[in-house]
């Protein structure tokens, strides 16, 4: 068994960096918010101590301005793809056989662009496993990881309709399990969004902190997926009452399935009012022009040309194949934050 095992882990070596990834859009009943209110990483690397700090809202990460609208109830749809800024269906969500559960928590903070995470976190949302028909090993099975590469990294999660009206972190994990027969081989991929909840009720759920809600040895996290898996459990508490699990191994279905990037109003970075995105030709015609912090919160949709436009404040800026703005609203500039593959507009001028 451990010489099967090896023998998997180094069949898959050549793939792991290819097989990184990021939660860095999100949608909200359909309305593409794109990057305005997440915590983008610095990198599509993967936080395999969770033990560390980093493993709240990944390494590096920091507030932003940006604070998505969501009423309780509704849905959001976190999105994943390997390389910063591609929002492409042409190469999987997460690659390499990164097979394993999704997970989505929140917590309920004072202010979603200065909490640290240190607040208590509650699971509403859980894609994980179901046996497959047929299948020899845990690769072979249905896993939430599966389902983001079928669904074009998108996956629908409700917002509980009766928790508390305020401002929360939404934090999106991606486990693979591809090395997790070994200790710390695990690798969680995390990314927090930063939302405003109105409507709901009066809600307290359950929390768990991070760190400290999983161990390194828990059996959900330390497991051979390259043998015959009988039975799997996230890690975790159980999904809070009023949140949903989705089954792994089901179809696309809502936002996942007719979402598509640019067909929907974006949203402005500093307050979450959603903004129009007017075409080139309109903007042309436009008398009087458009005043110019309106200008420089909208943001242009991806197949749109380059033409003195500004993107918004912690959005994207260049990268490889990267086709919008490249100047940064007034007090930003351009900075490279994980080269070739991402650049954005940070304080600064």
């Amino acid at each position: 068994m451990k010489s099967t095992f090896v023998t998997a882990v180094a069949a898959l070596a050549a793939n792991k960096v290819a097989g990184h990834a990021l939660f860095q859009q999100l949608w909200v009943d359909g309305t593409d918010y794109s990057s305005t209110c997440i915590r983008m990483p610095a990198s599509n690397s993967p936080i395999t101590n969770v033990g560390s700090k980093d493993f709240i809202c990944n390494a590096g990460t920091r507030g932003v301005a940006g604070k998505c609208a969501v009423s309780a109830g509704s849905t959001v749809t976190v999105e994943m793809h390997q390389q910063p800024g591609d929002r492409s269906c042409g190469s999987e969500a997460i690659g390499g056989q990164h097979w394993g559960p999704v997970q989505i928590y929140l917590t309920k903070v004072a202010d979603a662009s200065t909490a640290d995470g240190s607040t208590g976190w509650f699971k509403i949302f859980s894609n994980s496993w179901t046996k497959k028909s047929g299948g020899r090993v845990g690769d072979d099975d249905n896993w939430g990881t599966r389902d983001l590469n079928a669904c074009c990294g998108k996956m629908d999660v409700k917002i509980p309709s009766d928790i508390q009206a305020g401002d929360y972190l939404l934090r999106a994990e991606a486990l693979a399990l591809h090395t997790a027969g070994q200790a710390n081989g695990a690798q969680f991929y995390v990314s927090c969004y930063q939302i405003s909840v109105s409507g709901g009720g009066s809600a307290s759920p359950a929390t768990v902190k991070f760190p400290g809600a999983y161990s390194s040895n828990d059996p959900g996290i330390k497991i051979n997926i390259h043998a015959a898996v009988a039975n799997y459990i996230a890690p975790g508490p159980a999904v809070y009452g009023g949140g949903s699990n989705k089954t792994a191994g089901s179809v696309c279905t809502g936002c996942e399935k007719t979402c598509k990037p640019g067909s929907s109003p974006a949203t402005s970075a500093s307050s979450g009012k959603k903004v129009a995105q007017p075409t080139a030709a309109a903007e042309a015609a436009a008398e009087p022009a458009a005043p110019a912090a309106e200008a420089a919160a909208a943001e242009p949709e991806a197949a749109e040309p380059l033409g003195g436009c500004a993107a918004a404040a912690y959005g994207q800026c260049g990268g490889n194949g990267f086709a919008g703005c490249t100047q940064c609203a007034e007090g930003f500039t351009c900075k490279d934050v994980a080269a070739p593959y991402y650049s954005q507009c940070v304080p600064g001028s």
